[in-house]
């Protein structure tokens, strides 16, 4: 049995659920920021829920569960599914690309001419000059702003970071769902933080012989939450901020970190990727369009050449039939064209100029 594209893909991942499911090879940490999330909040809804429902109002332990919800989901669509990853030259492709675009160069593989490609292309976007880079792993020259990811060994598009708190790279296809992710989990962050304060502080007032100090008594699960939410906090706000400058100008992190956008030796160097208007830039970014994979995983590793081969196969049937019907034509029998013998399947380049027999 032939076996599936996820199960020979070269990239250093983890596959799951028959290929549905991508990740990367490192993913413990992944796992701390689940035990994390899941731990604070079975706290809250054990220990602070039922007292703040009665209390407060009922509502409160609601929003934590919706809030926690839509992390769940923005952090399992950013982990689980491929962030971009740029197929890899394969065949003759991977050949080409190695010995260089030459027509005088043969690129068979009995071929001895080599020689190394190009490190860089440069192409134009929006009247600013890109630079593209080879990859010597993948075998090909990664389209503007992709890069290779070390980590998980394969070049990503619209490269951001490799995120090991998600277990995956953040790239094209799964940016929007990080960003929002991280936006959510700081309110989780907040309001957990809040409520259990508020918890602790509604307890001491209760009682007039109470202090705080007999309330966090009382409810230690309280303090733990508000321990783990506060530090969590400042991390999750400073990224969220961080993240929201990044997508109101268009940027990614690898950019920003490298400056690919800064003054260069006094020369002002344009980012032709942004619009400069903030609102037009989040838009792009968290409303638009939900890209296809380029991997296609499930499907079976042959099925490419096998499809490869019908396309020969038509393009030869093809040119057997219009061999065929010109070895039919009317002017069959004309032998000389302006004096010098032709074969009759020849005329097709002559038939502008060559006048039908009546």
């Amino acid at each position: 049995m032939s076996k599936k594209r996820w199960q020979v893909f070269p990239g250093k991942n983890r596959f799951f659920c028959g290929g549905r499911i991508l990740m990367a090879k490192q993913i413990n940490v992944f796992f701390v920021t689940l035990v994390l999330l899941l731990g604070v909040c079975t706290l809250f809804f054990i220990f602070d829920s039922q007292y703040l429902c009665a209390q407060v109002h009922w509502t409160v332990p609601v929003i934590a569960g919706v809030l926690l919800a839509f992390t769940l989901l923005f952090l399992f669509r950013t982990s689980f599914s491929d962030p971009g990853i740029l197929p890899r030259a394969s065949g003759d492709e991977a050949l080409f690309n190695d010995r260089g675009a030459d027509n005088n160069v043969d690129i068979h593989e009995n071929s001895t001419q080599t020689r190394n490609p190009p490190r860089t292309k440069d192409v134009l976007v929006r009247g600013e000059t890109v630079k593209l880079k080879y990859c010597f792993t993948c075998k090909i020259f990664r389209p503007p702003r992709a890069s290779h990811c070390s980590m998980c060994d394969n070049c990503i598009e619209r490269f951001d970071h490799h995120c090991p708190w998600v277990g995956n790279c953040v790239g094209k296809r799964n940016y929007k769902y990080f960003y929002l992710m991280i936006f959510t989990i700081t309110l989780l962050c907040i309001y957990i933080l809040t409520f259990s304060i508020a918890h602790i502080v509604m307890l001491s007032q209760e009682k007039e012989e109470s202090t705080l100090i007999t309330a966090m008594s009382e409810t230690p699960a309280s303090v733990i939450e508000a321990l783990i939410a506060f530090f969590a906090v400042w991390s999750v706000l400073g990224l969220a901020g961080f993240h929201s400058y990044l997508a109101g100008t268009n940027q990614t992190t690898n950019e920003e970190i490298k400056g690919s956008w800064a003054q260069r030796h006094g020369e002002v160097v344009r980012n032709p990727y942004t619009t400069k208007n903030c609102c037009t830039n989040f838009s792009k970014i968290l409303c638009g369009p939900a890209y296809n994979s380029l991997l296609r995983l499930r499907e079976d590793k042959n099925q490419e050449k096998r499809d490869m081969d019908e396309v020969r196969k038509k393009i030869e049937k093809l040119l057997l039939d219009r061999e065929h019907n010109l070895s039919q034509a009317p002017w069959k029998t004309v032998h000389h064209l302006n004096g010098a013998p032709v074969d009759p399947r020849d005329l097709q380049t002559h038939i502008s100029r060559t006048p039908t027999p009546s």
